[in-house]
Formats: structure tokens, sequence, C-alpha cells
């Protein structure tokens, strides 16, 4: 066995990664300056390393990090731990986990409650995808209620007037990640508390930052979490602001017997007894070491410390943006995302496209996260935005990002958005006109070949990595004018083909 060389190449690989540390990148990751978080945390993974999270009885290790990290969050969350509406909970390996957990748990309620009957999910348009893709897999319908284009918040009586006889769950979030803002969670677990039915607060992103957000200098944040009626569930990410390494996010349910149904059990097969609180059976006990680890060092008064870091730095990014002519930000966000639009108040010739913008400042060194708009079912038009994720140390890099901010805008104001007929129609025709087409799903060999035109750099015909251009304002108006499931089947093919290995098999 030769092991000469291999971190060399992997050290070389992440070279072209997006730097994970600094606040270059605002979005994805969620760094706290603290360097040694870093190395506490990777000490306490590879403490674990040979440990398999499926069998706590057999590595009680396992439970007791869970139990402790379960009930930090719980404490956090202003949850009850005896009684009949105790909350428990459960590790997962992210927030989409927790999510689908979420959402398993109330469809499995509700079909024991109405035998026969089609669970149903209400939620405002700005949750999470991960609710779309838990509708999907676990076969729930799925209904969206429109937000305010202002705002970005949703109406409570909107979503009351939303709720039948086969909702099995509400969802509201706690800050949404598009806007930023918090849900009418109080209202809307008021109303869904007299019918019946379960309450999910999604505060992923928020769990772990909001309930220190008003000690730390900020604004209070609306009442959200377990101390509101009618709130049963609340999912909230270790691996955001709770800064442990990827991925762990922590499930809260009020009640035993509902949260008992999360759980896979069987015995019906003739190896072990198999019983499993999460998706996964076998699981790495490593995130989870890290994530306890890492929060048992900072405990209430380090993440409070923290979290004013990302105060300061919010309410500068804030001021920023509103001195920037042409740009605005949506609505009243609560908490450390920010969502920019153009300022449509100003002349046409002094608006700044934020897409544009944020390939400016890309250019400038600094990555800011593109979002599509969305018409949603009511005909109203959520503006495209650009997200910032402001963490501790963006407050430390704060010289170097706002002028960036302000040159970027200075660069392109007045500049219209890029001018996707051309591509529109080739893309559009292309894959309707494909062979596969006529069965109503082109191949992906077609797919790839309407793309490409669009994507191919100089002479190269097969991008690979790097697929997606320098320029992202251009593939982001496209995605937003193509047909739904036409964008979905493009972007699945871009990024398919990002990890595909090289036809050869040479190393890329």
């Amino acid at each position: 066995m030769r092991t000469d060389g291999i971190l060399d190449r992997l050290a070389a690989l992440r070279e072209a990664d997006a730097p994970t540390h600094g606040g270059r990148v605002l979005s994805y990751v969620y760094d706290p300056g603290l360097p040694e978080l870093d190395e506490l945390a990777a000490a306490a993974a590879r403490a674990v390393q040979p440990v398999n999270g499926l069998d706590p009885t057999t590595f009680t290790s396992v439970a007791v990090m869970e139990g402790e990290l379960v009930a930090l969050a719980r404490e956090m969350l202003s949850g009850p731990a005896d009684g009949p509406d105790a909350v428990v909970g459960s590790v997962t390996s992210g927030g989409t986990e927790s999510c689908l957990l979420a959402v398993k748990i109330a469809r499995d309620a509700f079909r024991e409650a109405h035998p026969g009957a089609r669970p149903r999910v209400v939620a405002p348009v700005s949750v999470h995808a991960a609710f779309r893709k838990a509708a999907r897999y676990l076969d729930v319908d799925l209904t969206l209620v429109p937000v305010d284009p202002g705002t970005g918040t949703p109406a409570t009586a909107d979503l009351v007037a939303a709720l039948g006889d086969d909702v099995a769950l509400v969802v509201v979030s706690a800050p949404s990640y598009p806007h930023g803002v918090v849900d009418p969670v109080a209202d809307v677990a008021a109303a869904a508390h007299a019918r019946g039915v379960p309450v999910h607060v999604d505060a992923c992103v928020g769990g772990w930052v909001l309930p220190f957000w008003a000690a730390a200098g900020g604004d209070t944040p609306p009442p959200f979490d377990f101390a509101v009626p009618g709130v049963t569930s609340i999912s909230a990410d270790v691996h955001k602001y709770g800064y442990a390494p990827k991925g762990t996010s922590v499930l809260l349910v009020r009640g035993r017997d509902r949260q008992r149904r999360q759980f896979f059990a069987t015995t019906g097969w003739p190896g072990y007894p198999v019983v499993n609180p999460t998706i996964s059976g076998s699981r790495s006990a490593a995130p989870l070491a890290a994530a306890w680890a890492v929060s048992q060092a900072l405990g209430t008064a380090g993440y409070t410390a923290l979290t004013a870091r990302c105060v300061r730095a919010t309410r500068a990014l804030h001021a920023a943006v509103d001195g920037i002519e042409g740009l605005r930000v949506v609505g009243r966000p609560t908490g450390p995302l920010v969502a920019v639009a153009t300022d449509e108040s100003v002349a046409p010739e002094r608006r700044v496209d934020p897409h544009l913008w944020a390939d400016a400042v890309r250019s400038r060194g600094w990555v800011l996260q593109p979002q599509p708009g969305l018409v949603q079912e009511d005909g109203a038009r959520l503006p495209h935005t650009t997200h910032l994720t402001v963490t501790p140390v963006t407050e430390a890099g704060l010289d170097g990002l706002v002028p960036a901010l302000v040159d970027g805008a200075d660069a392109v104001r007045g500049a219209p958005r890029p001018d996707v007929g051309a591509a529109l129609a080739a893309v559009a025709g292309s894959l309707a006109a494909a062979p596969g087409a006529a069965a109503g799903a082109p191949t992906s060999d077609e797919v790839w070949a309407a793309l490409g035109p669009l994507l191919a750099a100089g002479d190269d015909a097969d991008p690979g990595v790097g697929v997606l251009p320098d320029s992202l304002a251009p593939l982001m108006a496209l995605l937003e004018v193509l047909p739904g499931p036409v964008a979905e089947r493009a972007l699945l093919e871009i990024v398919a083909r990002v990890a595909e290995p090289p036809p050869d098999g040479a190393p890329r």
C-alpha cells in the first residue's frame, strides 16, 4: 500500500475550492473565526472515527453526546424537559433530513387518524426546498402559499385559509432562507392548534443564532420556539450557526409519542433487530462528536459573543446596501441573512441588477449567492435577488467587503439584465425537439447536447468541472424564464456531469 502523495493531491484539489474561512464566501459556510474550534472539532471527530452511530447501546458515547446536544438545543428553544409535552429529539445529518423526518412524523400521524385519506402539507412558497423534496419522497401533497413580494413574508390569513381536514402539517420558517424574515409563527400556530393541525418551525438557519440575537444586541426576534403554543417540532442545524462541521442538525419534537413516529424498527428479518431514528442505518459518529465538542466549548456565553459579531456585521451590511443607489434590502429581516433586490423606485439608468452586481463583486474576490425570481401562483412575482449569509468572521472583513459591494454596484449601475432570448429559444427548442422528448423526457445526452453551446468555454466541448460560466447572471436569467421542469432538468444534468468521471478514466 502506498500513501505517498495522496494528501498532497488532496491539498492541490482543495486549492480550486471556494475558501471556507475568512468570510469571502457569503453562503454555505459558517466561519466563527476561531481556529481552535476547527482543531477541537477535528480531534473529536478523529477520536470516534471507528465508531458506528447505528447502535448507541453498543457505542454508548453516541448516546451521551446526542443526549447532551439535544438537551442544549431544547434549552435554547424553550422546550419543556418533562411531562406529556416533554421535548425530545435526535441528531440528524443535516437540515434536509430533519425536515424529511418532521414530514414523516406528520404523515404517519395523519394516516393513523385518517385511514385512506391523502395528507397535505401547507407552507409559504419561501419555505426551504427540503420540504418539496420531502413531499416528493414521502408522497404527500404540498400547498405553497404566496408571500408578499416586498417583504418576503406570508400573511397569516392566507396560511389559515389553506387549512383543511386533509392537512397533516403546517410549516413556517425562522427565518426563511431566501429573504431572512421570520414568518408569523405565533399567529399561524394559534390558528393551526385550534384546528388540531401540528406546526413545524424550520429554524435550520435560525435555531442556533436567534435565541442569542437580542442578548447580543440585536432586535428581539418574533416568537418562534416551543414557548409558542401549537409548535410541535423544530429543526435547527448545528452545522450552521452552531459552528460545527457538516453535517449535523437537531430535530426536536414535542411529545415522546409523536416523536417515536420518526423511527424505523423491524424484527422481521433473520438478522439483528433494527431500530433507526434517522434515515441512515450505519452512520459516522464523527459529525456528532465534532458538534458536541464545539457546543461544549462555546456554551451560551460563547454563542452569544459570536452572535454579537453577526449582529454588528449584519447592521453594517444593511447600512452599506442602503447607501448604494439602485439596490434595496428585501423586507425587514431578523437575523444574519440579507436578500438584496433592485430598487425599482429609482430611474432605470440608476438601478443595479442584483445578479450583475453579484458577478461584479465576485470578480473583486467576494462570493455572493444569486437567487432567481419566481412567479407565484397568484401571479405576483418575487424579484430576483442576491443572498448574503453573515457570519462572525464577516465583521473582520468589512473593510474589504463593503468597498467591493459599492464598487461592484458602480460598475454595473444602469446595465440591463442579460438578454437570454436566443439561448432560451435554443435550449427550449432543442429539448422540445429531442427524440426522447416524444416520450416526455429527453435523455441525458440530449439535454447535454442542448446545453453544450451555452456552457462550453472556448474549444472545450465537454467542460466537466468548471462547467458553469464565470458570470452567472446570464444563466440565472435563463433559468428564470425556462419552464420549471426544463430548468430543473437542465440543472440536474449540469450538476450530474460535474461529478462524472472522464470517459477515458484519466484524473481531472
